[in-house]
């Protein structure tokens, strides 16, 4: 009998020279097992190792399905690719110039023009010595003073003297998870969560536990559930504009999780990488307000400034600055003293505030573009969010649309990308069941009046903003999260009205 693995390399070899294209359906497993004259249990192991190479991916009750690209790794929604890598070849072997809404990074009109003018005065030779020496995690006291102000708002300040610095916000999230959580420890995280988390969880050695999400994000049910099953050592969320749905936690919302936190005893680490574009007079006051004692907050400058030129701030507990200082020196992740000092200047002659105004504006002027060509559709959005969710239309599903909105020129992300897997029980076979579905219900409009101006509490359209009981959640399987930041508008455009004309063709 011929062995299943060389069976399953024909099949990847026929995957990656194209011949079985993206989004391109397997034969059931009994049809495959008769066309190969094999057993149907050769062929189920056939299937299995296409799915654990990541070639295939396949649901109980649609088939197998040839992948759109191997499986998520976090990378591509972290890093630019490089040069020619964000293209597509068409049916001549041409490249074509691919509209890439997977990578996230908003840029102001005359933002260089800006950004240049703050760096000048670095440049003198007296200046310029002082920056490029080393600069420890606890940066220099301007840099403390300064990024208070950024971070502070009505009813709540950041000490100066809990502020630590990171490369970038990525970094912090891992400084913070290093310093609380041991290898071996287990984070409660939303069930959808920043792909990065799962890489930083993977290399620091922690396990991630998916907590469901309702209209308001994590649910704190969930969390004392997820505890009582097995001891949390944090729990990770993003309460403001959660990537990848756009939710925004409501003042109860926040007062109950941390009610739940405080008397679990949890550390959380509070994400806040996208609250930019809500912070204000009307905005959500961040969870640290909520307990100061028990939580991490990361923030930084890459959304609000460039992401090229960036640093990561971390508001820690009183008490905790030592351990988590010593967690970035010893990750390598602090920040550059340099950085840190055009930060100081970009902060203090206005130019972040002028860049984070454009960037609010520039958010909603893009939703309403999403709106005028997928109004029809079901997508969750916050007006001011630089990225929308797209539950697909049946018989979509993630991997597929991808993979035809990929050979039309357009990249998406999937929406398992964003997927918190449950673990397998230790001496076990099977997978922890989930508490319960992802989603569920149905995500409410995060934008509400307690976050909101009266100009902005007009919906975007009904469609967009389905409320519990409209229709049941769906599987990020069946999900695609749009970034919008990154392309052009008129490029924009034209990516939004080809996915519509790809939705509704159907697969």
């Amino acid at each position: 009998m011929e062995d299943y693995r060389r069976i399953a390399d024909r099949l990847a070899e026929e995957i990656l020279s194209g011949r079985l294209k993206p989004g391109e359906r397997l034969p059931p497993q009994r049809a495959f097992a008769r066309q190969r004259r094999i057993a149907g249990s050769t062929a189920g192991r056939v299937y299995a190792e296409l799915v654990r190479r990541g070639l295939v991916v396949g649901e109980v009750g649609r088939g197998t399905f040839v992948r759109a690209s191997p499986a998520p790794s976090g990378r591509a929604l972290a890093e630019a690719r490089a040069e020619g890598e964000g293209e597509a070849e068409g049916e001549d072997g041409q490249a074509e110039a691919r509209i890439n809404l997977e990578l996230n990074y908003p840029v102001a009109e005359g933002q260089s023009e800006l950004l240049a003018a703050g760096l000048a005065p670095l440049l003198r030779p007296d200046v310029l010595a002082e920056a490029t020496r080393t600069a420890p995690a606890t940066g220099t006291a301007a840099a403390r003073e300064a990024v208070a102000g950024l971070l502070g708002g009505p009813g709540w300040r950041p000490a100066p003297e809990r502020l630590l610095f990171a490369g970038n916000a990525r970094q912090a999230i891992a400084g913070a998870l290093a310093a609380i959580v041991r290898p071996g420890g287990r984070v409660g995280v939303e069930a959808l969560t920043y792909p990065l988390v799962k890489e930083i969880a993977r290399r620091i050695g922690v396990t991630l536990v998916p907590l469901p999400m309702d209209g308001e994000g994590v649910r704190p049910s969930a969390v004392v559930a997820a505890h009582r099953a097995a001891p949390l050592s944090a729990v990770y969320v993003q309460p403001t504009l959660h990537n990848p749905t756009s939710v925004t936690m409501g003042d109860g919302r926040r007062r109950e999780l941390a009610g739940v936190v405080r008397a679990l005893d949890l550390p959380v680490v509070e994400d806040r990488i996208w609250s930019f574009l809500r912070d204000g007079k009307e905005g959500p006051t961040p969870f640290a307000s909520y307990a100061p004692e028990r939580t991490f907050l990361v923030d930084g400058l890459s959304k609000r400034v460039a992401p090229g030129l960036t640093v990561g701030f971390l508001v820690v507990p009183k008490g905790r600055v030592d351990a988590v200082a010593e967690a970035l020196r010893s990750g390598g992740w602090t920040a550059g003293r340099f950085a840190l000092e055009a930060a100081v200047r970009w902060i203090g002659d206005g130019t972040v505030e002028t860049l984070v105004a454009a960037k609010r504006a520039d958010a909603y002027a893009r939703q309403r573009v999403v709106e005028e060509w997928l109004g029809e559709f079901a997508v969750r959005a916050d007006p001011y969010a630089y990225y929308v969710w797209w539950e697909l239309p049946q018989p979509w599903r993630a991997d597929t649309f991808a993979a035809a909105a990929a050979a039309r020129g357009v990249a998406v992300t999937p929406g398992p990308a964003f997927a918190v897997e449950p673990r397998r029980r230790a001496g076990s076979g099977r997978s922890c069941p989930p508490l319960s579905p992802p989603l569920s219900p149905p995500i409410s409009p995060p934008l509400s009046p307690r976050t909101a101006s009266p100009e902005d509490r007009r919906p975007l359209s009904s469609p967009r903003t389905a409320t519990p009981g409209d229709r049941p959640s769906v599987s990020p399987a069946d999900a695609v999260r749009l970034g919008l930041a990154s392309v052009p508008v008129p490029e924009l455009r034209a990516a939004l009205r080809t996915l519509r004309d790809v939705a509704r063709s159907g697969p």
